[in-house]
């Protein structure tokens, strides 16, 4: 047998073989590729553990700590209000209070207390994103008392309430059940 009889039966053998796994149905182990572009360094758990501050509606993720709405009051004018205005409806940028009955009209008013379904999802919004110019400074216990005299503006929690961990996640939003459940069943539901 000459070399080229021996490469092409070498050859129909290894394409045998291998269409033979695919058309049985068979999964082939293999490993997927690695990129590297030879820069950079794989995170760390401790690094990844940094980048994990999401709040899940259900209040998971919330960190310890606890803000009333007397607290909240001096941090908002201090840190909120040149954006949102002394009681959170002026602006110049998002309003925050008020708008209730809205939703349904030709200009909707979307406010926490109009629009928002979760409490414990302020709390996110507010940790990552706030204030504008220094997102990520505040504190937890700043974090609470700011949620706190936000629902308390908004009618939707008492005075005396003490925001926490555990009582966050408790409270019903007027808007609640204003939003469709999506029905992708990958999608966790709240």
């Amino acid at each position: 047998m000459c070399s080229r009889n021996i490469l092409s039966v070498g050859l129909t053998a290894i394409l045998s073989l291998g269409c033979g796994n695919l058309w049985a149905g068979e999964t082939i182990n293999r490993q997927e590729p690695t990129h590297s572009y030879g820069i950079g360094q794989a995170a760390t758990d401790q690094e990844l553990q940094a980048w994990n501050i999401d709040v899940a509606p259900t209040g998971e993720g919330l960190p310890l700590g606890r803000g009333t709405v007397q607290e909240g009051a001096s941090l908002f004018a201090a840190r909120c209000a040149a954006c949102h205005g002394t009681t959170g409806q002026e602006g110049p940028m998002d309003r925050l209070v008020g708008g209730v009955g809205t939703l349904a009209s030709q200009q909707p008013i979307k406010t926490i207390g109009s629009y928002w379904p979760y409490a414990t999802t302020l709390y996110d919004y507010i940790h990552r994103a706030m204030p504008f110019s220094a997102p990520q400074s505040l504190a937890p216990n700043e974090v609470y008392s700011i949620v706190a005299w936000l629902l308390y503006q908004n009618g939707i929690i008492a005075k005396d309430l003490v925001l926490d961990a555990q009582s966050l996640p408790v409270i019903s939003m007027p808007n609640r059940g204003g939003f469709v459940q999506d029905p992708r069943p990958d999608v966790p539901k709240p």
